[in-house]
């Protein structure tokens, strides 16, 4: 035998354990690749079944969520709505507080309609400053609260150059009756033309005054010729005073020189509409009773 054949009788067999031993190795990769595919499939299977868990639980928050969005909303409005009523009740509250506490003679319609007794006395009058009377001498009082009112109508005119000054303010009863017992004595029946009886003047209120300017003397005759008088129609709404008893009207003589304060309100849409504090129902004006202080 030659050592060719010697050499490769010798090759065969180990070439035979090599290619068993790398049939070996393919076949386990082969296995293990595929324990390691079917790890991983295994693996992602899981996670898409929880990521589909999540999704779905996701989407049950935002419905709770949606739910209680919608919920507050209710919640909210409710709350809203009481307030609302709060508020409202509040001011209802107010309005009544307000009207308790404000005299409702004071817009009441006298002047032969409505009777003020011989006991009515306005609650705190106080003494206006003589430099507003036409008479220093004499003591003149106003319903304190709206004092500042008829002071202030003064002040500004005076700032124009206007001349206007009270010759009468307050009346009790007993000094109405005096006055009118005394006009009927010069004047006879004539005198219920411009003088009211006790209990039915406005001047028992303490609200109402008459103006007069030193032009005329302290006199009321002519007051409505004075540029006193002509500022009186253009202004005085704006403090709250109106004309009781203007040209025509039911009760006694024109008297431009007698004015009331009535609040700013009322004599603001008196004054828009073209109106007297008469020419309104009684009831009209009892809503203006709440505004009547402010």
């Amino acid at each position: 035998m030659t050592t060719a054949s010697h050499r490769k009788e010798k090759l065969i067999p180990g070439l035979a354990i090599a290619v068993t031993v790398l049939a070996g190795a393919f076949a386990y990769s082969a296995y293990y690749g595929y324990s390691l595919g079917g790890e991983y499939e295994r693996k992602l299977t899981d996670a898409s079944s929880e990521i589909a868990t999540l999704t779905a639980r996701i989407s049950e928050l935002e419905g709770e969520k949606g739910n209680l969005e919608e919920s507050l909303e209710q919640e909210q409005s409710k709350i809203a709505e009481f307030e609302d009523e709060i508020g409202d009740i509040s001011e209802t509250v107010g309005t009544l507080h307000k009207l308790a506490k404000t005299d409702p003679e004071l817009l009441a319609k006298y002047s032969k309609v409505y009777f003020l007794n011989e006991n009515y006395i306005p609650a705190h009058l106080s003494l206006l400053d003589t430099k507003y009377a036409y008479d220093p001498a004499e003591e003149l009082y106003f319903l304190t609260s709206i004092r500042s009112k008829l002071e202030e109508l003064l002040d500004d005119a005076m700032e124009d150059g206007v001349d206007i000054k009270i010759a009468s303010a307050y009346r009790s009863f007993s000094i109405q009756k005096d006055l009118k017992s005394s006009y009927t004595v010069t004047y006879g029946t004539g005198a219920n033309k411009f003088s009211a009886d006790q209990g039915y003047s406005e001047h028992q209120l303490g609200t109402t005054v008459d103006f007069t300017t030193a032009s005329l003397n302290g006199s009321l005759t002519g007051f409505q010729n004075t540029p006193a008088y002509t500022w009186l129609v253009n202004n005085a709404h704006k403090y709250g005073f109106v004309l009781s008893y203007p040209p025509g009207n039911a009760y006694y003589i024109y008297e431009p020189w007698h004015w009331r304060y009535v609040g700013e309100d009322l004599a603001e849409d008196l004054k828009k509409d073209g109106k007297y504090f008469h020419d309104l129902e009684q009831r009209e004006i009892n809503e203006y009773l709440v505004s009547f202080f402010d």
